[in-house]
């Protein structure tokens, strides 16, 4: 009989917990989950999820962290060249594989909680940077115009990165399909991408 240390176990019954929280979570969005229903439909008793987290929040905020941690090392471990279209490529794969990391990744992107936003911002800094890192390097690649910096070409990406979420993210209140709306959000991510690089006009 193997006797588990009390370390051990409060560590397996966290894992239980998040595993069942990112179904609930990758299933019914931050606003519709609840903590009942992750006891309800995983025999977790509910002392036993108020005894390692605080509430509802925390589980949350684990979960993103968890989701953010395991895309940028899947990114990080997959993309090996300076191609835009191969790491978008990585990125579909990366969804199509987890789609309850998939939902949840987009539930922080396109319809935040509010009162959350400051958390998941510090949650999603290192996977930024890395997003802004990928983009860097690929304009290393190409002969910028004469009028245009590096400075001023990665100022560009942040703020149409940030329009193009914002327009997404009205989107999500119109939109009942959620898994519709994040293929639309990645395809045209890339060719938006795509756009600012190269241009809208077919230039001699």
């Amino acid at each position: 009989m193997i006797i588990l240390k009390k370390e051990e176990k409060t560590k397996l019954t966290k894992e239980k917990i998040i595993n069942a929280a990112v179904t609930e979570f990758g299933t019914n969005g931050y606003g519709k989950a609840s903590i009942n229903n992750i006891c309800n439909e995983n025999k977790i008793a509910k002392g036993l999820i108020y005894h390692n987290f605080k509430n509802k929040d925390e589980i949350y905020l684990t979960c993103v962290k968890m989701v953010f941690s395991k895309i940028k090392s899947f990114i990080k471990e997959k993309y090996t060249k300076t191609n835009l279209n191969d790491y978008f490529d990585i990125r579909i794969k990366f969804f199509k594989n987890n789609p309850m990391y998939s939902y949840i990744f987009f539930d922080v992107i396109l319809n935040p909680p509010n009162h959350l936003i400051k958390e998941i911002t510090n949650i999603k800094k290192d996977f930024d940077d890395m997003n802004k890192e990928i983009y860097k390097k690929c304009i290393f690649e190409l002969k910028l115009r004469d009028s245009v910096n590096i400075d001023e070409a990665l100022e560009y990406y942040d703020i149409i990165g940030n329009t193009f979420n914002i327009y997404f993210q009205k989107k999500t209140s119109m939109n009942s399909n959620f898994k519709e709306l994040i293929n639309e959000h990645e395809l045209k991510l890339s060719k938006i991408i795509d756009l600012m690089l190269y241009g809208i006009t077919d230039k001699e």
